[in-house]
């Protein structure tokens, strides 16, 4: 699967490079997502900031789920 992705032109050198590359390439790729997201919310608002926080919650609910069930 991840042979797939990291085929993707635009993006698969930037994952491929942050999975298998050094520190600063893994800080780089989170550096550009947090600006992506920054861009989002210049261009699109409000629901740039709340789309990711309603798609954190059903995460964070298997997140407790699988912690309290050991």
């Amino acid at each position: 699967m991840g042979d797939i992705i990291f085929r993707v032109p635009l993006f698969g050198w930037m994952l491929k490079e942050a999975a298998h590359g050094p520190i600063a390439a893994k800080v780089l790729f989170i550096i550009n997502l947090l600006l992506l997201w920054l861009l989002a919310i210049l261009a699109f608002g409000y629901p740039a900031i709340i789309i990711p926080a309603l798609t954190a919650v059903p995460v964070m609910f298997v997140v407790l789920i699988l912690i309290t069930k050991g």
